[in-house]
């Protein structure tokens, strides 16, 4: 028996940017796996971590949006890309970078992706 192909279509969206009074550009993903959604439910629910309070998970599935979000983040112009670097950026942000930023993907999830549930 010889080796079976898997055709796995890719599913591809234009990404969305947003841009903050102060010049700074967000530019999120269009598209989610549905793997990504379901690890997204559960880090919102607290799965897999149940020592975790309410604010830990909320946290975490914010962090968690974030990473799987981000393509580019434009502060003060310069521009952070790759999933680490926007991650260590995001965790470094101002508490008023932060509050934009979750601001942001409750919009993009509202538009995009009403399944997710935007901490």
């Amino acid at each position: 028996m010889g080796k079976r192909q898997r055709s796995r279509e890719r599913i591809s969206a234009a990404p969305s940017e947003y841009r903050d009074a102060e010049g700074n550009v967000l530019s999120l993903r269009g598209s989610l796996t549905a793997g990504t959604r379901r690890a997204l439910a559960q880090a919102a629910a607290g799965e897999g971590r149940p020592s975790a309070s309410l604010e830990d998970s909320w946290q975490r599935a914010g962090e968690m949006l974030f990473e799987r979000l981000a393509l580019r983040w434009d502060v003060a112009g310069v521009p952070t890309t790759g999933q680490r670097e926007l991650l260590a950026r995001y965790r470094v942000a101002s508490s008023a970078e932060r509050e934009w930023i979750r601001g942001v993907l409750r919009e993009h999830c509202r538009e995009h992706f009403p399944d997710v549930q935007a901490p």
